[in-house]
């Protein structure tokens, strides 16, 4: 099944703090998330849904990752009608994740392209070319 498409980060930055019903999923590792960073919305009002798609070590992929979504969004009073924006390090993750919630019944999930870090720089970083730390959004550490 489809998901609603990509978008780049700052269309989602601006989407997610413009709207109080837009949500933002960051589906990294907890590594990723305390070692990496995570975008900082506090300005907006807002947090950043934290669910890992892949556990850390191993990579696989975590099972029951749309019954836990779910569950938090229907916590916090989210319909399944409201934006959803997914982020990864890279775009790869979170289009899984939007293809998974929209088969879940969620109409308006999106793929953050180039996610938090993007791709390799030619000196082999990430974080310098494309993504949400590269385009100076907000995030914090640690």
């Amino acid at each position: 099944m489809a998901y609603a498409g990509d978008v780049d980060v700052e269309a989602a930055f601006h989407a997610v703090t413009s709207s109080q019903d837009t949500v933002l999923v960051d589906v990294r590792t907890r590594a990723e998330w305390t070692f990496v960073g995570t975008p900082d919305l506090r300005a907006s009002g807002k947090d950043v849904l934290l669910v890992e798609w892949q556990g850390f070590p191993a990579g696989a992929a975590v099972p029951d990752f749309v019954e836990t979504l779910s569950a938090e969004l229907s916590r916090r009073g989210v319909s399944k009608a409201a934006p959803i924006y997914f982020l990864c390090r890279s775009g790869a993750r979170s289009m899984s994740a939007a293809i998974a919630m929209t088969s879940a019944g969620h109409s308006q999930c999106y793929n953050i392209a180039h996610g938090f870090e993007g791709p390799v720089s030619p000196d082999g970083h990430r974080g310098t070319v494309a993504g949400w730390k590269a385009k100076g959004l907000p995030w914090v550490q640690g």
